[in-house]
This record gives C-alpha cells, structure tokens and sequence, in this order.
C-alpha cells in the first residue's frame, strides 16, 4: 500500500472556508472584475455549444446507436476542453489494454469530469448517473438516449437491475465510468470512496483502473460559477486492478487501495505546487496576509 500522508485539517486559509487544507487552488481566490468577465464569456460559449451538440447527439445516438458516433463523442469532449481554455493531456499506464473492459474509477470535481478523461484510453465508457441528472435538459437526454446507467441514492434493491445494466453493457465491449465518491469535492481532496461499484466490478470480474485528474479544481470547483481558464488538466490511468475471486471480505482492501493510489495522485499534485501536508500550510496561504 502507498505510505499515508498526515494531514493537519484544522489549519484553515483566509480565502474560503472549504479549503480546510491549506491548498493552493486559484478556485479558492476571490475572483477579480476581469476573471468574472471571462468566466461569463466562457459559459456562453461553453452552454451555447453544449445545447447545439447534445441534442444532436442524442438524436444520433437513438437513431443510429451511440457506438456509431462514438466519433463525434470524443470530438465534443475534444472541443468543450478547448472551450475552457485548459491544457489537456494523458499519462495512461501501458498494462491499461485498449481492447478490455474495465470499470474507469474517477475523482468527482466538477461538471466536465467526464469530459476530462473521456479520450485519455481509447475505451468506449459507458457513465454511472444520478437518477436526478437525468432531468437536466440537453444533458439528461442525451444520457437517456446513449444508454446512461441511472443510480438512486439511498433506494433500496436497485442492485440487481444496476448488474444486469453494466453485464450488458460489458458483453458489448464497453466500459464502465463511476464515482465512487458520490458527490464533487468541496475541498480538492479525494473524498471517501462508497463501496458498491467494487462489489459489482468483482461479481462482472472487471479489473479496476484508478483514473485521477489533476487540475480541474483549480479550473473550476463545487460552489463556485467562476472558470479559470489557463490550467493544465492531467488525466492519469493507473495499472488495472483485479478483483477476480475476491470474496467479500477482501472488498474494504480493495476499495483503500485504489483510494490510496489516487490519493498518492491527488495529494502529489498539490504537494508539487507548494503545499505542505504535515502543516497544512502553502505559499498560497502565506499571500493571504
């Protein structure tokens, strides 16, 4: 297992109450004139592509099947990250095989997590969604019509119909995209991972690839409209994980260490930019004087 980082959570900066942590994130800076400017610009554009493209995927996707246009998915994702301003780029593991399924596990940090890591393997990943998400319009139908697996938190015996929606979508050649997390970091960190997707990749016999993006809380964060464009986004995918024969027992294991592998991720980005977990001090906290 990847050595534990000590963090000290009680030191809290200047600029947001969420960043506990110490982090520094330009998300937790209050945003000037000018980035407030930028951001209403960008989300014009940004939602204006997005109505024009989704319902025109979507009606695609019914007519045709959304591996047809599979194409055009990756064209979209290509293009709402340029939309960002954001540099993009893919540092995927070489045991991570473009002909396998696998069960694509990701840090949830904001709108665009999808879009992020979507053309990082060439895999076609069918998503895990809120029931809910799917009354958000343009993007409710659209997941709708390309075959998205609805999740309703808290209900009981949805499991077996959640099962036999991902074996189908498995013995297509498709894989799986979840957020084990089950709702977007308010301070930068990974979150607690739930357990259920790990159950059902062991019982699919689906191997596991830790899949963690750095840099899109500094573009964009939970409880903040602001973009910030000029970040770089990194989409690591780590060496699958298998949980062939695990029983029961062995899930928590399972589960720690793929939360630990994508901490190790997480954290190292932030560490890299000057924060000091053993403190929960940065240079950025330093400027709040």
């Amino acid at each position: 297992m990847p050595a534990t980082i000590s963090i000290n959570t009680k030191q809290q900066t200047c600029e947001h109450p969420s960043n506990v942590y110490g982090l520094p994130a330009a998300s937790f800076k209050e945003a000037t004139l000018g980035e407030q400017l930028v951001s209403i610009g960008l989300w014009t554009v940004g939602l204006s592509y997005l109505a024009f493209t989704l319902p025109l995927m979507g009606v695609l996707s019914a007519l045709l099947g959304a591996d047809r246009i599979e194409w055009l998915n990756r064209w979209y994702c290509r293009t709402q990250i340029r939309l960002t301003g954001t540099r993009w780029r893919a540092v995927v593991d070489p045991a991570v095989d473009p002909s396998t399924p696998y069960l694509f596990v990701q840090n949830h940090t904001n709108h665009l997590d999808h879009v992020w890591m979507y053309n990082a393997t060439p895999h076609f990943k069918q998503g895990i969604e809120l029931e809910s998400h799917f009354r958000i319009p343009f993007y409710g139908w659209f997941m709708r019509a390309r075959g998205t697996i609805p999740v309703r938190p808290g209900a009981q015996g949805q499991t077996p119909e959640i099962l036999a929606r991902i074996r189908k979508e498995v013995e297509k050649g498709h894989s799986i995209l979840a957020f084990p997390e089950g709702h977007r970091t308010l301070t930068g960190r990974l979150r607690p991972f739930r357990k259920g997707v790990f159950f059902i990749a062991r019982d699919l016999g689906l191997s596991i690839v830790p899949t963690t993006v750095t840099g899109a809380f500094e573009v964009m964060r939970k409880g903040s409209w602001i973009i910030r464009p000029g970040h770089e986004v990194t989409v690591y995918c780590d060496a699958p994980v298998s949980t062939k024969g695990l029983p029961d027992t062995a899930i928590p294991e399972l589960v720690e260490h793929v939360h630990s592998i994508m901490s190790k991720r997480l954290d190292g980005y932030w560490i890299a930019k000057g924060w000091h977990p053993e403190t929960g001090n940065s240079i950025f906290q330093a400027s709040c004087g």
